[in-house]
């Protein structure tokens, strides 16, 4: 992974309105773990890379939950796919995303629309692309952009505005081009270095043009069931969040993790019966929604934050934010993934 994606060096803040820099930052000052390391991991790669680590076949792919059923007095969940065939499982872990069937089964908030919507793009570059290994990001004017180096090559690139129209796009969805056009048109009528604008023009649209951005009201997670019996929930299913801190995969890892430790405890190397651990499950899940609560609502309620203050075009907002914020927000990016979910 980190052969493929170059670490980045420092972060840029831009306001895109004046042009002048905002802020800049070290990013690889020292946290409380050691250096923080940055890079833009490719999600693909990131998929692969987990899925190399499993047996053959652990993976089943296209197999979107419909439903779920008690299986008698057993405690065993039946599973209905959406292609007609039925799943026993012994623990149930919903990581079926934003949509959850799972998190919806345990009672969880839907997740609320933060009124802004988001597209993004990957731009290749041969030859190589010559851009300091710096994340590039751009606030105010209504909106938020931003440009990252995976590698030599490859660069990401983000926009995320409040649309004006009720179905959350400005009705640019429509195709790549008129989505490419429409970002452009926006950075051209903002002061945003050409090297970005040149990274939209030659980038392939993701296969998702648009999307809002939708996030689990925080406080409802205080509060709300995470786990019950042997059902639990983890990653978008549990804390789906605006992208702005850029922490919705960390913080999934950070699940895996977590889940893992619990759930081995209470599974390997105990003595008993069934029943004994029907028992130490529940209480491994219990555990594991104790210690992923706050961290959770934590991580969605900076995000969202920080998302709603760089995007601003309100003039307090923007005079609070480029005068006085400007460093606060920037280190908001070191600060949440400075987070210690412990070893396996």
């Amino acid at each position: 992974m980190r052969g493929r994606h170059l670490q980045l060096q420092g972060l840029r803040v831009m306001s895109s309105s004046t042009g002048e820099i905002a802020r800049e930052m070290d990013l690889q000052v020292k946290g409380k773990l050691g250096p923080h390391e940055v890079r833009c991991v490719q999600r693909n790669v990131l998929l692969q890379a987990l899925e190399e680590e499993l047996p053959a076949g652990t993976i089943r792919y296209s197999s979107k939950i419909v439903s779920i059923d008690d299986e008698g007095g057993d405690a065993k969940k039946l599973l209905h796919l959406a292609d007609g065939s039925t799943l026993k499982a012994k623990v149930l872990i919903g990581c079926d995303g934003i949509n959850s069937v799972v998190a919806k089964w345990l009672g969880l908030a839907k997740p609320s629309e933060s009124g802004r919507t988001a597209t993004r793009g990957h731009a290749k570059y041969p030859d190589g692309h010559g851009f300091e290994p710096k994340f590039l990001q751009f606030v105010g004017e209504g909106f938020r952009a931003g440009m990252v180096p995976c590698s030599d090559t490859d660069v990401y690139w983000f926009f995320t505005w409040s649309p004006s129209t009720a179905n959350g796009t400005d009705g640019v969805d429509q195709s790549p081009s008129a989505m490419k056009q429409f970002v452009l048109s926006k950075l051209r009528s903002a002061k945003v270095t050409p090297q970005v604008l040149e990274a939209v023009e030659r980038s392939e649209m993701s296969d998702v043009l648009a999307a809002p951005l939708r996030f689990r009201a925080p406080l409802s997670l205080l509060l709300a069931s995470i786990s019950k019996g042997n059902v639990c929930v983890a990653g978008d299913a549990l804390h789906p969040t605006t992208p702005d801190l850029a922490q919705g995969a960390c913080t999934a890892l950070e699940d895996g993790v977590v889940l893992a430790r619990c759930l081995g405890d209470a599974i390997v190397g105990e003595e008993g019966g069934a029943r004994e651990e029907k028992e130490r499950i529940k209480a491994a899940l219990r555990k594991y929604a104790g210690i992923r609560r706050w961290r959770s609502a934590q991580v969605i309620a900076a995000s969202y934050v920080v998302g709603f203050v760089q995007e601003s075009d309100h003039p307090v907002v923007s005079f609070v934010r480029d005068k006085m914020l400007s460093g606060v927000l920037a280190k908001t990016l070191l600060m949440m993934p400075d987070y210690d979910c412990g070893k396996l």
